[in-house]
């Protein structure tokens, strides 16, 4: 048997190559494929008495391989001890197994890297892929208060319909507290058959209420666009990307195609409660804006740096506001921090979610699944945003009174008025400078129309 284990290891183990992780089918941030039983240099190989154990030391190889710690509390001898610990127990069926996996990533301190089962794990794929079945909310474990917080909900879903905001606290679901619930646990609570209802104890701002919410097949559109006039005659294209899933990037290609045009003399991104997604996407949506420079770069626990940047084929140079806030977070803060970064345009709203890891996901020796932590991810200026967010240029509030979901990106809108409001600004000091030509007699003119007292530099 230990031979055969060792024959398992030689053809299926590589070590974790972050630049191939890009060229891979991404989930979340990041998803890589990956199976049989990794055994270190540092641990004694042990017989695995059944495929329970089998899958549980695939998990314990993964992390001991590969896992980032974010919190600086990882103890690679102290996880050395939980492999001789789980894998001495006897497990009778696969959800013993699966929660001794559990158990044993709790003590990573890390929300992020978790374990799925099948089921959880075909899910996944699914919300991916640009369709889910469910309420339209995106959840986290809060540490400090052990209970469940939503990250954003998705708008036109049952969640955003009913007022479901970022940072809301999940308090119960059905009447079950989650108190020490943890994610996959708390995702069954909530999925179920299409048309029932779920009700939420919500906590928001030190009040709680109860949300009943219909369940229901969604299907995602990721990128909604329309066109604002000005009361100049100026054309603007309001782009909203709700989700970077497998279709965001293709959908926000034909979408700036379509505005350049029809001549928009600019654009405002709306990142708002955008979750975020597939870091590919977030990386393809960016060059779309930004035609040089640095996009992102990773940093894997082991110092290796990867950085992804501009390829020369933006699809537009005009100006460019991008709106965020408390629920734009992960791919969402990719790309705010490499337009912000690049200087290719202002970032309007409120203070990101400030999620700056890195997960990727890995099929298992069941058909399972674990998405683990292997990076963090740094903004073009070197910056680590994970848990501070990212602050924007112009600090707007939201409405004190909600409006309707058709006012948003309209002048009900108060983010939006803002956004527009700045993107005129740098549209106009465009123009000037266009017009600027210290050669010829139009340089008078140029300064007889500086109303706004631009300061111009001759290089």
């Amino acid at each position: 048997i230990y031979n055969l284990i060792n024959r398992k290891i030689n053809a299926y183990y590589r070590p974790l190559n972050i630049k191939k992780l890009f060229k891979n089918q991404l989930i979340f941030l990041i998803v890589t494929t990956f199976s049989g039983i990794l055994v270190s240099n540092h641990s004694k190989a042990t017989i695995l008495e059944n495929n329970y154990k089998e899958v549980i030391d695939h998990v314990w190889q993964i992390v001991y391989r590969d896992f980032l710690d974010s919190s600086g509390k990882f103890e690679r001898s102290n996880w050395i001890n939980l492999r001789k610990e789980f894998l001495a127990k006897k497990y009778s069926d696969n959800n013993e197994a699966y929660d001794a996996i559990r158990d044993m990533l709790s003590n990573l301190d890390d929300p992020y890297t978790r374990f799925l089962d099948p089921k959880e794990f075909n899910q996944m794929r699914i919300d991916t892929s640009g369709e889910l079945t469910g309420v339209g909310i995106q959840i986290a474990k809060d540490k400090e208060s052990d209970s469940i917080i939503i990250i954003s909900p998705i708008e036109g879903t049952p969640a955003y319909e009913a007022g479901i905001k970022a940072k809301d606290m999940i308090l119960s679901i059905d009447n079950v507290s989650t108190k020490g619930l943890n994610i996959e646990d708390a995702v069954k609570l909530i999925r179920g058959r299409r048309g029932t209802k779920v009700k939420l104890e919500i906590l928001r701002n030190g009040n709680s209420f109860y949300k009943s919410l219909l369940r229901e097949r969604i299907e995602l559109k990721s990128v909604t666009s329309k066109i604002n006039e000005t009361k100049d005659g100026l054309l603007i294209g309001y782009v909203r990307l709700k989700q970077f899933n497998a279709n965001a990037s293709r959908e926000m290609k034909d979408t700036l195609k379509d505005l350049e045009i029809k001549k928009v003399s600019g654009y405002v991104l709306d990142l708002r409660s955008n979750p975020g997604g597939l870091l590919e996407s977030s990386i393809d949506i960016s060059r779309q804006f930004i035609d040089k420079g640095i996009i992102v770069s990773t940093l894997s626990k082991d110092g290796l740096r990867e950085t992804k940047r501009g390829n020369g084929k933006a699809l537009t140079k005009k100006p460019l506001i991008v709106l965020v806030n408390e629920g734009s977070a992960s791919a969402s803060e990719i790309v705010s921090g490499a337009i912000r970064d690049n200087n290719r345009g202002k970032l309007v709203g409120k203070k990101t979610f400030g999620k700056g890891l890195v997960q990727s996901m890995r099929t298992l020796v069941d058909g399972s699944g674990l998405t683990v932590t292997v990076a963090k991810y740094l903004t073009p200026n070197g910056t680590d945003i994970n848990k501070f967010g990212i602050t924007p240029d112009i600090e707007v509030k939201m409405n004190s009174n909600p409006i309707l979901q058709r006012e948003i990106g309209t002048k009900r809108d108060r983010q939006y008025r803002a956004g527009e409001k700045e993107l005129l600004k740098i549209i106009k000091k465009t123009k000037l400078v266009s017009q600027f030509q210290p050669d010829s007699a139009n340089v008078l003119a140029v300064f007889k129309n500086n109303e706004n007292n631009f300061v111009y530099s001759l290089n």
